[in-house]
């Protein structure tokens, strides 16, 4: 066993905690070894410090790695766990997303004290979301409802819930679970009428290229399948030059040999969609992805994505 204990950089929330420990039992169970032959390390991000403001209002996705990145750069960590829709499309030079988990529910969770569904909130009823995706899609199947920003974490957004701030909200499935929240789930929404973002209930490892003693240690708890469907979704999300100030929907699925992948983008307001649906074999999983990817940024043609 080595003599140091490998360190786990994740940002401190409950949600990212509970991931970074599955992380840590998997390797655990994987390897054989001690629970303290794993040291996490918290790491606090400029996302879990802005909270008064939308993401797309302050930079994006980025918000929510680059500290940690920083701290796998200079070696104060070993390996990052991340949630991979928080993940920009491009990392910084010398690291990696070197494995992926396997993935969880990839649906919405709608909850609310109001209604069973989002299509049974009364009329004018009041949505929160922190996600334009999210927020766009409600106002494409329901337009008369308000939607408004809503950010914290997975606790601070259910007690504003329960304080009557909105009337629902709505949040990944896969987080709730991995919480042991489930229970408050009042419906979870199909994936084909509310796709999810890319990413979505996948967790990933990013580390530095090239480190070969911690590539060894992650390849035990890689998920191949969960790798194609990212490989492709995350393909069309970067022709899109997608961030969290455009609201981008895309799942894939392995079945065979055969990754299929639907994807979807919205005016913020819900009002005009182009979607489209790709199939190819894994191997070319990639430009699959990226082909869609160009397809719906020609179809919606200039300036629908800067909107």
């Amino acid at each position: 066993m080595q003599s140091k204990p490998v360190r786990i950089g994740t940002r401190g929330s409950a949600l990212a905690l509970a991931q970074a420990h599955e992380t840590r039992d998997r390797l655990m169970k994987a390897h054989g070894l001690p629970e303290e032959a794993f040291q996490i390390a918290i790491i606090k991000t400029s996302g879990d410090r802005i909270l008064d403001r939308a993401l797309s209002e302050v930079g994006g996705k980025g918000l929510f790695t680059k500290e940690i990145e920083d701290a796998l750069l200079s070696g104060d960590i070993d390996f990052a766990v991340h949630s991979s829709k928080d993940m920009p499309t491009l990392l910084p030079d010398g690291l990696e997303i070197s494995a992926f988990l396997p993935r969880e529910d990839v649906r919405d969770a709608f909850i609310s004290p109001k209604a069973t569904t989002l299509l049974d909130l009364p009329q004018g009823a009041v949505v929160g979301s922190a996600s334009l995706r999210r927020q766009a899609m409600v106002k494409r199947l329901r337009p008369d409802l308000e939607v408004v920003t809503y950010r914290g974490n997975v606790q601070r957004r259910l007690e504003k819930l329960a304080e009557g701030v909105v009337d629902a909200t709505l949040l990944a499935y896969a987080g709730l679970k991995r919480l042991g929240l489930g229970d408050v789930v009042t419906s979870v929404i199909d994936e084909d009428s509310f796709l999810p973002a890319v990413g979505q209930g996948a967790i990933c490892i990013e580390s530095r290229i090239g480190d070969e003693r911690i590539g060894a240690l992650l390849a035990a708890i890689h998920h191949e399948e969960t790798a194609i469907c990212l490989t492709a979704e995350r393909a069309f999300l970067r022709e899109l030059d997608g961030s969290c100030r455009t609201p981008i929907a895309g799942l894939a699925r392995v079945a065979d040999s055969t990754v299929t992948l639907r994807g979807l983008i919205l005016k913020p307001d819900g009002s005009l969609c182009h979607e489209g649906v790709r199939e190819a074999n894994i191997a070319d999983a990639a430009a699959m992805g990226a082909d869609l990817g160009l397809a719906l940024k020609a179809a919606a043609g200039p300036g629908f994505l800067a909107e």
